[in-house]
């Protein structure tokens, strides 16, 4: 070789390094612009004290949560009560989620993280964070799950593995595709999954009638105190009353629970297809008028109604001194206060009509029948059971006769 190929050689070994170094170098710059926000809040500054009305959509399902004078409200559910403290702890959590991983992708890759709108089955879930006159403050794109590294688990999901985050996009940037740890799974666009399941509570119950569209299964049981027995009223002669039927009975609606919601009381019957009422009285003076409707899939349609007969006055006990009467009375006042809040709160429940879960109705609605001591079988005269205890009376005994002597004789 001579110098001057040794010399080209030489030119060729720079520059083929420096294009490596070069390269190395925009690798370098790539990975770390695409790292950019690993340990930064995904949305800087959100506003979450300007929110005020937070869209959830996917594909063609949707759900408003509009904030309406001071209260949230599901749109979708003629503006029923939200359940704020899930609302309120996504609003918290988001504002302070931090990225754990970023990664810069194409448009070709965004389906494969179900992040492309309008694409294919699997749509994002789209969160649009709305301000005064619906003015629009961020939107939050939630892709695919990101899936626990667990056994036969991978990066994109598979079995073996369970969420342990999400893939998530801010906006339309879709060249900064985010990891965050919160999988986020119950912010879907479900009306229902929205609603505030608060529900009437029944206290101290002092009556309870249900009546049945057949008369004869109606009833009513009622007590005179508080840790009373519990009595059938208008029982006939012949009925008695089982206690271990009545345990369910006796505390209706004490924690009930729904699953949905819909306008207005729709619980109407139509010919011989009436409802169920159930009337109960309480020690407090409240009144709940409950109508039961039909049960299809394991819900009833349930209506309620509540009124109340508060005393403005509280009656002073028999020989009661005066130093205790400043701190009874100021202990019924409170007292009442809590009783007209309830009644207040529990009276708009009446607007709606609730798809309430079976085990919260099913044991109020026992029939007449079913709360009674079962009748014992009578013996008639004549019967063929008496007839074999008078033959097995009357009938002679008979002695075994006497063994014949066995000697050994020949």
């Amino acid at each position: 070789m001579n110098r001057k190929q040794l010399g080209i050689l030489l030119v060729l070994v720079v520059l083929i390094g420096g294009a490596g170094l070069i390269v190395l170098k925009k690798q370098k710059e790539s990975r770390s612009a695409g790292n950019t926000t690993i340990g930064q809040k995904l949305i800087k500054d959100f506003p979450v004290n300007d929110v005020a009305h937070v869209a959830i959509r996917q594909g063609t399902n949707a759900v408003n949560l509009v904030k309406k004078d001071e209260i949230w409200k599901v749109a979708e559910r003629q503006d029923y009560p939200a359940d704020f403290s899930k609302l309120s702890k996504f609003l918290l959590e988001l504002r302070d989620l931090k990225a754990v991983q970023t990664e810069q992708v194409g448009p070709s890759q965004l389906p494969r993280l179900e992040l492309a709108t309008g694409q294919g089955t699997n749509f994002p879930t789209v969160v649009e964070f709305k301000g005064a006159n619906d003015k629009s403050l961020n939107t939050l794109l939630l892709g695919k799950m990101h899936m626990s590294s667990g056994r036969g688990a991978s990066q994109f999901g598979g079995e073996g593995g369970w969420p342990d985050g999400r893939y998530v996009m801010v906006g339309s940037n879709s060249e900064n595709v985010a990891v965050i740890s919160s999988p986020f799974e119950d912010v879907q666009p479900k009306p229902e999954q929205w609603l505030n399941k608060d529900f009437v509570h029944v206290e101290k119950p002092k009556s309870i009638a249900v009546e049945f569209p057949a008369a004869t299964n109606s009833w009513k049981l009622a007590r005179e105190t508080e840790s009373g027995e519990w009595k059938l009223a208008d029982a006939k002669p012949e009925e008695h009353l089982d206690s271990t039927k009545t345990s369910g009975v006796t505390s209706p609606f004490s924690s009930p629970s729904f699953n949905d919601v819909l306008a207005g009381d729709q619980v109407n019957g139509t010919g011989t297809n009436q409802p169920t009422i159930v009337t109960i009285e309480t020690f407090d003076g409240f009144e709940y008028r409950v109508k039961v409707g039909d049960k299809t899939n394991g819900n009833y349609l349930v209506s309620v109604s509540v009124n109340a007969h508060l005393p403005k006055e509280r009656i002073a006990g028999k020989d009661e001194k005066p130093e205790d009467k400043t701190k009874l009375d100021k202990e019924f006042a409170d007292q009442q206060k809590k009783l007209e809040e309830k009644l207040k709160r529990e009276q708009a429940f009446g607007n709606w009509t609730y798809e309430v879960t079976s085990w919260s109705v099913d044991p109020v609605l026992k029939k007449r029948s079913e709360l009674l001591e079962q009748k014992k079988a009578e013996t008639k005269p004549g019967s063929d059971s008496e007839t074999n205890e008078l033959d097995s009376a009357e009938a002679p005994k008979l002695e075994n006769p006497p063994l014949p002597a066995i000697t050994n004789a020949p």
